[in-house]
C-alpha cells in the first residue's frame, strides 16, 4: 500500500480535519513510499522505536507523536535521537491524537466503555471529550475490581462514595481537568488516565469520585483496535508494541 494511499485513507476514517489538536495529526516524519509491515504503539518512544526497527516495519503508527503545541522546537537529545533512528531506517512515523480518543468505533472513549454494563452511553453536550454512561448498579469497590481486572494496572480513588453507583463519565489521557464538568452533569464518578493534587480535593468537594487508572493503560485499545482494522481491510502486517508503562 503506497503510503500516501494509506495517510489519505486514516485522515478520511478518522476524520482529523474535524479537530483542532495539540499536535499535527497524520504523517509526521516521511519515511518509504510502500507500506507493508507497520508497528503500532501508543507513544513513538525510543523503545516504541527500537521495536519497529526490530520488525522491519514500514511505519511506526502511535497515538502520542511529536512536534507538540508549546514544546521546545529545536531537535536536540531524546528528540535527535528518536528523530535520527526513524529516518535511518526509512520509517513513516504516523500519529493521531483527538481523532483516536474520540472516533465513534475505534476510539479510546468509544472503546472504554467496554469496561462498564452500561445501559446508555452519551458525550457531554459542553464538552464531547467527556463520555458519560448509566450503568448497572455496582459499588466502587466493584468498578475499581473491574478496571484493575481489565487494566491490568491498579487504579487510583479519591473521594468518598459508598453507596450504589449508575452513573459515571470517562475520559481516556490525562483529562483530570473535566472531574468538576462531569460532576456538574451528574456523575457519581469520574475516570481519567493521570490525576492532580487538586484532584483529591476536587473529588472530595464536588462528591463525585475520582478515578485514576493511568495514562497509557487507558489509551491502549485505541491504537490497537485501528492497526487490527488496517490488517483486516487491507492484508497489512500488524504488531502491536505494549511497552510496560506504568504511568
Amino acid at each position: 500500500m503506497h503510503r500516501d494511499e494509506l495517510h489519505t485513507y486514516l485522515n478520511d476514517y478518522l476524520q482529523s480535519s474535524r479537530y483542532r489538536d495539540y499536535a499535527p495529526n497524520g504523517i509526521q516524519i516521511e519515511g518509504k513510499a510502500e507500506i507493508r509491515r507497520i508497528t503500532t504503539a501508543v507513544t513513538a518512544s525510543q523503545a516504541a522505536i527500537e521495536a519497529a526497527i526490530a520488525q522491519q516495519a514500514d511505519a511506526l503508527l502511535v497515538h502520542h507523536g511529536y512536534f507538540w503545541k508549546g514544546e521546545a522546537p529545536a531537535i536536540t537529545g531524546i528528540k535527535k535521537q528518536r528523530i535520527a533512528d526513524l529516518l535511518a531506517h526509512d520509517i513513516n512515523l504516523i500519529a493521531y491524537h483527538l481523532p483516536l480518543d474520540q472516533h465513534a468505533e475505534l476510539g479510546n472513549n468509544a472503546l472504554f466503555a467496554r469496561h462498564f454494563d452500561c445501559e446508555t452511553v452519551w458525550q457531554s453536550a459542553a464538552e464531547p471529550l467527556i463520555w458519560h454512561a448509566h450503568i448497572r448498579p455496582t459499588t466502587l469497590s466493584a468498578l475499581l475490581d473491574r478496571l484493575a481486572h481489565d487494566l491490568d494496572r491498579l487504579p487510583l480513588a479519591v473521594g468518598e462514595n459508598t453507596g450504589e453507583l449508575t452513573h459515571i463519565a470517562w475520559c481516556t489521557g490525562a483529562a483530570q481537568d473535566y472531574l468538576q464538568q462531569a460532576a456538574a452533569e451528574g456523575a457519581q464518578a469520574y475516570i481519567s488516565g493521570e490525576y492532580a493534587e487538586r484532584s483529591y480535593h476536587e473529588a472530595r468537594e464536588s462528591g463525585c469520585t475520582y478515578i485514576s487508572c493511568g495514562h497509557h493503560a487507558s489509551e491502549r485499545a485505541g491504537i490497537r483496535a485501528l492497526g487490527e482494522h488496517l490488517a483486516t481491510t487491507f492484508g497489512l502486517d500488524v504488531a502491536y508494541y505494549d511497552e510496560p508503562n506504568p504511568f
